[in-house]
C-alpha cells in the first residue's frame, strides 16, 4: 500500500521531472556575422522572404518565418510585405531526421583474474545491452541573412542549430522555431564571428 504522504510527494515532483526531460536537451548553437558598422540594423522596414529553392507555401517554413518576424519586430524593425521593405531577411531552413549509430555491440564480454596467497582465479562476465536501437534525432538549422535592398549589401548573417529526439515536444516545428529564433536574435546583433551555445 502506498502511503498518502509518499504519493503526494511523487505527484508534486513529477511535473518538474517531466519538464527536466525537455529542458535537458542539447543547447542551441548560434553563430553570427556582421559588418563593423551596425547602425543600419534594428531600424526601418524589413520583409521576410524564403531562401531560393525553398517552398514559400510550406507550413513548416512559415512557422520559422513567423518566429523570425517576431524577433525582428522586437529588435526595432517594422515588418513589410514580401517585395517591400528597406531591408530583406532571407530565411533558410534545413531539417533532417537521422538515427545515431550504436558505438558498441549489444553483447560485451569481460574477463578478469586475481592471484592470492591461497591460489588464483579467473572470472568472466557477459553484459547484454537491452536498450534497443538509439532513438531518431531531428537536426534543424535555421539561417537568416539581412540585406539592404537598395545596395544588396549583406548587413548581418546568423544561423542556429539544434538537435532533439524526434519524439520530443521540441521537435514540433512551431516550438522549435520559437526556441531557435529566440536564441538566434538574443543580444542582437551579437559578436561577429563568435559561436555560442544557448540553453
Amino acid at each position: 500500500m502506498v502511503r498518502p504522504r509518499f504519493a503526494a510527494l511523487v505527484l508534486s515532483v513529477l511535473p518538474a521531472l517531466l519538464c527536466g526531460c525537455v529542458a535537458g536537451v542539447a543547447p542551441v548553437e548560434v553563430s553570427r556575422f556582421h559588418l563593423p558598422d551596425t547602425s543600419m540594423l534594428g531600424r526601418g522596414s524589413i520583409a521576410i522572404e524564403p531562401a531560393p529553392g525553398l517552398d514559400p507555401a510550406s507550413l513548416e517554413l512559415r512557422s520559422y518565418e513567423a518566429a523570425v518576424a517576431r524577433q525582428l519586430t522586437q529588435q526595432g524593425y517594422v515588418e513589410a510585405a514580401p517585395g517591400g521593405g528597406e531591408q530583406i531577411a532571407v530565411v533558410r531552413l534545413d531539417r533532417h531526421i537521422y538515427r545515431p549509430v550504436r558505438t558498441r555491440g549489444p553483447v560485451s564480454v569481460g574477463v578478469g583474474g586475481a592471484t592470492g596467497s591461497y591460489g588464483s582465479g579467473v572470472g568472466m562476465g557477459v553484459g547484454i545491452d537491452l536498450s534497443g536501437r538509439p532513438p531518431e534525432q531531428i537536426d534543424t538549422e535555421l539561417g537568416v541573412m539581412i540585406r539592404d535592398r537598395a545596395s544588396n549589401t549583406t548587413l548581418w548573417e546568423g544561423r542556429s542549430r539544434f538537435t532533439v529526439p524526434a519524439k520530443s515536444p521540441l521537435a514540433l516545428a512551431p516550438v522549435s522555431a520559437d526556441k531557435m529564433a529566440t536564441a538566434l536574435f538574443g543580444g542582437f546583433p551579437g559578436r561577429s564571428g563568435e559561436t555560442i551555445e544557448v540553453k
